[in-house]
């Protein structure tokens, strides 16, 4: 379904869109403080969150749109209570993600063992792990239209929604959107702050 906004079109992706979303996101993120951080080798950034945005796309709870003229994008996961959006135990050694980042895998299991705790389980409701416009577009309105094409449909359902704000502009816009901060924002190591959000059901 295609839904028009005074900002952009949003519509649901598809199988085939698949790839549309990943490049999207990945140059969505390019230079995002935490996506850097996790991935500071510029030259295999790219390469590398492709790899990471893989298994969301198809993990069996996503719903993956974009935006515009594929120039925003999102992928969200609904999710049943008590179900975890990470399909492989965080506290067990995954060859193929060594494999695949290499000593950026390191990383993503610390940020995935500090960010799983935090994740309330207890409700059924959408996880956003990741929404993105490219550069050019930024701050134009996308994000927000994005935002509120699956809020809409989520406050019909009663469902309520979490994320991780990567950065304060993020935040910001989250917080005009419903969400609040949900405790004290996560720091691994020597990464930027992540600030985990909650919107509670909106009817």
């Amino acid at each position: 379904m295609t839904v028009d906004t005074p900002y952009a079109s949003v519509r649901r992706a598809d199988d085939a869109d698949r790839q549309t979303v990943s490049d999207v996101l990945t140059e969505a993120f390019m230079n995002d403080p935490l996506v850097c951080w996790l991935f500071p080798d510029a030259g295999r950034r790219g390469r590398l969150q492709a790899h990471h945005y893989r298994p969301l796309l198809t993990h069996p709870a996503a719903e993956a749109y974009l935006a515009g003229r594929h120039e925003g994008a999102s992928i969200w996961l609904r999710l049943a209570a008590g179900q975890t959006p990470y399909e492989e135990p965080l506290d067990t050694p995954d060859a193929g993600r060594e494999t695949v980042f290499g000593e950026n895998g390191a990383r993503l299991t610390a940020l995935g063992q500090a960010l799983a705790p935090r994740h309330p389980d207890r409700d059924p409701h959408l996880y956003l792990p990741c929404m993105g416009v490219v550069s050019g577009r930024q701050g134009t309105g996308l994000g927000s239209a994005m935002l509120r094409h699956r809020l809409e449909r989520a406050g019909a359902d009663g469902l309520a929604a979490y994320l991780e704000a990567s950065s304060p502009r993020s935040r910001a816009l989250y917080q005009r959107h419903g969400f609040e901060d949900l405790g004290e924002p996560v720091r691994v190591a020597d990464g930027p702050l992540l600030w985990p959000m909650w919107r509670p059901p909106h009817r």
